[in-house]
């Protein structure tokens, strides 16, 4: 196991067994709560954990059949949902314990899982396996900041797989700067995001229309945004709107504004 592999599988391990611990102090109304995933309740973000992993350990797919839910939109959202429908009338504890189960088994595959293997990601790109567990580590630690914030109990924020979420997330700024909220070409825009992760990054749009990241922080930017990191993690993640979430705005208030709403970038 290389040091890549190993950074990402540590970090997936630490978010997986902080959502169990978490688990531990949930009584039985918060089990039902919603989060921010459409339709999913607390629950259902721990039975998505279950099968995703159990999946990737091979065992047997649940045969059953999935309502027309309005968040299901696609086959592949009907494919995660199926796991979560499956567990639908387990108790939440039934679910916490079946996830550490298999996190127990899936640490023995990894310790096996040869990094260098290439692997499909979430992204429909081709990598090598040891990217794929950053994903995982990304994936599990977003699953374990909705439950949190649905029960009130944050925490975990800087876990090593925030550092997952910014590696991958972080990337599509260019992309929601020029394409999504229609940066002209030779306009700029400057992420500010404070504690407990802080970041600050500036985005450039070319001639061409392309946006890049530029080298260094401009001394000027078109628009300046300013957001904590939580907030930043919800929009990027998809789960609100730029209301919900505190930010401040310099400069450019219109550019600002279309890129706020313009920051999802999960599916």
């Amino acid at each position: 196991m290389n040091a890549e592999m190993r950074g990402n599988v540590a970090a997936f391990e630490q978010t997986v067994r902080s959502s169990l611990a978490l688990a531990a102090t949930l009584g039985a109304a918060e089990w039902d709560r919603a989060t921010e995933c459409p339709g999913w309740t607390v629950k259902d973000q721990f039975a998505h954990l279950v099968s995703v992993e159990a999946a990737l350990l091979g065992d047997p797919a649940p045969e059953v059949e999935v309502p027309e839910f309005d968040h299901v939109r696609n086959d592949f959202g009907r494919f995660l949902e199926a796991g979560v429908h499956a567990r639908r009338a387990v108790p939440g504890p039934q679910v916490a314990a079946e996830l550490a189960d298999v996190l127990e088994r899936r640490l023995v595959q990894l310790a096996d899982q040869d990094p260098d293997a290439p692997a499909t990601l979430p992204n429909g790109k081709e990598g090598t396996y040891a990217l794929f567990m950053r994903f995982r580590a990304m994936d599990c630690w977003t699953h374990e900041q909705d439950v949190r914030r649905a029960v009130g109990r944050p925490g975990n924020l800087d876990a090593p797989a925030a550092g997952c979420f910014w590696a991958i997330l972080s990337k599509g700024l260019p992309l929601v700067v020029a394409r999504k909220a229609g940066a002209e070409p030779g306009q700029s825009v400057l992420f500010r995001i404070s504690g407990p992760v802080e970041h600050r990054v500036a985005v450039v749009v070319d001639g061409g229309g392309r946006g890049s990241f530029a080298d260094g922080v401009p001394d000027a930017a078109t628009a300046e945004l300013d957001l904590d990191w939580e907030g930043y993690v919800r929009l990027t993640a998809g789960r609100c709107g730029p209301d919900a979430v505190k930010s401040q705005a310099k400069g450019d208030a219109e550019l600002a504004g279309r890129v706020l709403a313009n920051m999802a970038l999960t599916p």
